[in-house]
């Protein structure tokens, strides 16, 4: 590795408290989500600061997991083929969110808090600075055989299911603006018919197929504090939606099918 870089590495001891320090962090952020609404989208509200197109911070902090993924592949010393792997299903998943997402989604008009995009740049930095040190320099060797693991077989099988029902659950949420509102209304079809948040549900499942794949715990800590972020955040846009809509569906839950 260059020396000039080296700050980007470090022990694997030093790594794995980053970590452990990292995940508290996430279960103070799902604490603190349980009773604050994070002011964007549907949620968000003056007394924010300085706001910037929301289209823009998308674009912004979405980016950052592509990019500095990709710097440390090409700093790290691991060039294994399944490695490269991980990388693909990696920046595939970012580059929908960073630039097809913000695109198809129809925000543009809509604004975010600039705070609201440091602290996503931040938790995009630290997260992929945690999984890419792990895959590209501090990995033990998981070699082709690690591809009839099955760990890696039931963590890819679930990462695609989590991938699948992210994305059909996007698409129905685009089509009630393809008249070209920029409103709300109440998503029908798919698991929408269940909860009120397919999506995230989706995104949930997507990184826990991450952790199982990877069996590491940069994985673990990535799809925690997936679940520590968006699981408040599915609770309140189900509120939202029931604040909002009269005829909003009262079989409907949450998060999970009949249960939350």
């Amino acid at each position: 590795m260059r020396q000039e870089l080296q700050l980007l590495f470090v022990s694997e001891s030093d790594y794995r408290l980053i970590s452990l320090i990292w995940i508290c962090l996430g279960i103070a952020t799902l604490v603190t989500l349980i009773f604050f609404r994070a002011p964007y989208g549907r949620h968000e509200r003056k007394g924010w600061g300085v706001r910037i197109p929301a289209k823009t911070g998308w674009i912004l902090m979405e980016s950052i997991p592509v990019v500095f993924l990709s710097v440390i592949l090409i700093l790290g010393s691991n060039r294994e083929p399944v490695i490269f792997l991980f990388w693909a299903a990696w920046t595939g998943h970012y580059i929908n969110r960073a630039w097809d997402w913000p695109t198809r989604a129809r925000i543009s008009g809509k604004m975010m808090p600039l705070s609201i995009v440091f602290m996503g740049l931040l938790f995009n930095g630290v997260n992929t600075w945690l999984n890419g040190i792990w895959l590209f320099e501090l990995t033990p060797n998981y070699g082709l055989k690690w591809l009839m693991d099955p760990r890696f077989i039931i963590g890819a099988i679930v990462f695609l299911i989590g991938m699948n029902i992210n994305i059909k659950s996007d698409n129905i949420l685009f089509s009630l603006r393809d008249d070209g509102s920029t409103g709300y209304k109440i998503p029908r079809g798919g698991l929408f018919d269940k909860i009120s948040c397919p999506n995230y549900l989706g995104e949930i499942i997507e990184w826990t197929g991450w952790a199982i794949a990877t069996w590491s715990l940069a994985g673990a800590t990535f799809a925690i504090w997936t679940m520590c972020n968006l699981a408040p955040r599915a609770l309140a846009h189900h509120k939202w939606y029931k604040d909002e809509f009269e005829e909003y569906p009262e079989d409907r839950k949450a998060l999970v099918p009949f249960l939350l």
